[in-house]
């Protein structure tokens, strides 16, 4: 089998774009919680703590060399990026949650049929019914 013909079939399979589409789409959700975040949860946090600007915080190291720029700690950002990743796990954490309920309804409607060796014992009976 040709390199090109194996990696099409690996390409195409159901699992690898499933996997394609939830990056994308973890991406696009990572951006908006990004914005949710930096946008409209961080700035009135900032007022009420008394216009704080979050992703302004941080600490200046001085610079060791002359000529040398300073360093600085930037943790308003890490800051926000606690709070980013806390609403992504939280919103994976309900996707999950329901994903599970709506699979455990499923497993409880759906009828339990009759397992193979009752089957096999159902067939043995006929077959001996249409012998004699």
């Amino acid at each position: 089998m040709s390199f090109f013909k194996e990696f099409k079939e690996f390409a195409m399979r159901g699992n690898v774009i499933d996997l394609a589409v939830g990056v994308v789409i973890g991406g696009a959700f990572g951006k908006i919680v990004d914005s949710l975040v930096k946008d409209v949860i961080m700035p009135p946090i900032g007022w009420l703590m008394g216009g704080v600007d979050f992703s302004g915080l941080k600490f200046n190291l001085p610079a060791i060399l002359e000529g040398q720029p300073a360093v600085t700690i930037n943790y308003g950002s890490f800051i926000q990026t606690m709070v980013n990743f806390i609403i992504i796990a939280f919103a994976i954490f309900l996707l999950i949650k329901g994903l599970n309920k709506v699979s455990r309804k499923k497993e409880e409607a759906a009828p339990a049929g009759p397992s193979q060796e009752e089957l096999l014992t159902q067939i043995r009976d006929l077959l001996a019914q249409q012998k004699h």
